[in-house]
């Protein structure tokens, strides 16, 4: 059989018998005094009940004040709750009673300005999500829709009442709310064909799993840049083809007069033979440089196998005769790679090495070794170092005479096909500069 707890009192209650028994004691003496002093017993009995209802009256007076200001306290606590911090108490009562409220219109005007700041952020957020030219969708963990911004209104071509609710294959983007987080695919969404940046993300809100789903249309800018690059492909070879045609031209109307005159003069043979030297000459530099192009645009996928890196390092290096190159042997690791373009990757930036050590007749070293991002390859030269690191890669740009500006843009072409990177760098410790390679392992 369960056992019966007693009850507890109430709180006023408690207060009530308090104040009572604080004045109980008071009370209890005067009605001694009165009882045994000579008095009439009509004055006893009266003066007693006078007692006895102020004793009460008291009582129930201290019990009825704390009691008020605990439900004050109560009310205020509640509208905090419901959000309503536009209240602020008087500070008629001092002591303790007074530093309460003061600490609680101090915590009501904290929450009052919290939750503007919060209002006017949210708002701003809710104008830049509606206005950005980006579809933004958000799925709860049934695949509902329940939040959407104008792109994506426009996009699944409902508005945002009829919208949300709908599940996500229903508006046909169930197959973005899975696979990787963030991939660039060409695909028909909601009918509208195109490249499409696909960026998704999760959040909880009020304790609950959601998705984000981020849709951005880049047609337009891949075709803006295309356009861009034709442009810029169309002004290098404008200015190269110009830059040949010109002696051609001033050269052939020079030799068809010459031709032309009446008598011939006697070395006519002469400057007939070195004009067309000329024209063949710079014939064969616009043939040069249109196959450059062409090379360019004919780079193959890298072909992956092993690749013994100190096998095809020192092989590289047994091809380079005009100077001494050193080595620093590291590991003997294999990494996965195509042999063929790595050679040539290797060829280049080793030859322009030595090009640049040939200046001072210094050496060239050369050194690789495991990184924490991976296989490193360090080559060193000696020459005078890099004056313009910004055009280094840069097409056709070159600072060797006769060079065609291709091969550090071709090596680092290679390197990203496998992953990989090339930088190039002053040395600090010495004259000259450093070609880095990584390679993943």
């Amino acid at each position: 059989m369960a056992s019966l707890r007693p009850r507890r009192l109430s709180f006023e209650r408690r207060i009530f018998l308090l104040a009572a028994g604080a004045g109980l004691p008071a009370l209890a003496c005067a009605l001694i005094l009165l009882w045994f002093g000579e008095f009439s017993n009509s004055t006893r009995w009266t003066l007693a009940i006078v007692l006895i209802g102020l004793w009460c009256g008291f009582a129930v007076a201290v019990r009825e004040r704390f009691a008020y200001a605990m439900r004050t306290l109560a009310n205020l606590l509640g509208a905090l709750r419901e959000g309503d911090f536009s209240f602020r108490l008087r500070m008629d009562d001092g002591g303790s009673l007074g530093e309460v409220y003061a600490q609680i219109n101090e915590m009501a005007e904290t929450l009052h300005e919290q939750r503007l700041g919060a209002m006017e952020a949210t708002a701003l957020l809710q104008k830049v999500i509606s206005e950005i030219d980006v579809a933004i969708f958000a799925f709860d963990a049934m695949g509902l829709l329940r939040l959407i911004n104008k792109s994506g209104e426009a996009l699944v071509r409902l508005d945002a009442a009829q919208a949300i609710g709908e599940s996500a294959s229903r508006l046909g983007l169930a197959p973005y709310l899975e696979g990787p987080t963030a991939t660039v695919t060409r695909a028909t969404i909601a009918g509208v064909t195109g490249q499409w940046s696909v960026r998704r993300g999760d959040f909880r809100e009020s304790g609950q799993p959601h998705q984000l789903l981020v849709l951005t249309d880049i047609t337009r800018p891949l075709r803006e840049e295309e356009l861009h690059a034709w442009q810029r492909l169309v002004r290098v070879l404008g200015h190269e083809i110009n830059n040949s045609l010109t002696p051609v031209r001033s050269l052939s109307s020079s030799l068809l007069t010459l031709v032309e005159r009446d008598p011939l003069p006697e070395d006519w043979q002469e400057d007939v033979r070195s004009g067309l030297n000329v024209i063949a000459n710079r014939c064969e530099a616009l043939n040069r440089f249109t196959g450059a192009y062409a090379r360019l645009a004919r780079l193959p996928a890298p072909k992956m196998q092993p690749v013994g890196v100190r096998d095809w390092i020192l092989r590289v290096v047994r091809l380079e005769q005009r100077l001494a190159v050193t080595v620093s042997e590291g590991p003997e690791i294999t990494i996965q790679a195509d042999p063929d373009q790595l050679e040539q990757m290797l060829i280049n930036l080793l030859r322009n090495a030595v090009d640049a050590s040939l200046e001072r007749q210094r050496g060239v070293h050369l050194a690789w070794h495991l990184a924490q991002s991976g296989l490193e390859i360090l080559i060193e030269d000696q020459g005078h170092g890099i004056s313009n690191p910004e055009n280094l890669f840069v097409p056709f740009f070159t600072t060797k005479p006769g060079g065609s500006g291709i091969g550090l843009f071709l090596s680092r072409q290679i390197a990203e096909a496998h992953g990989g990177t090339i930088s190039l760098r002053n040395n600090p410790a010495q004259p000259g500069c450093v070609a880095s390679i990584i390679l993943p392992t």
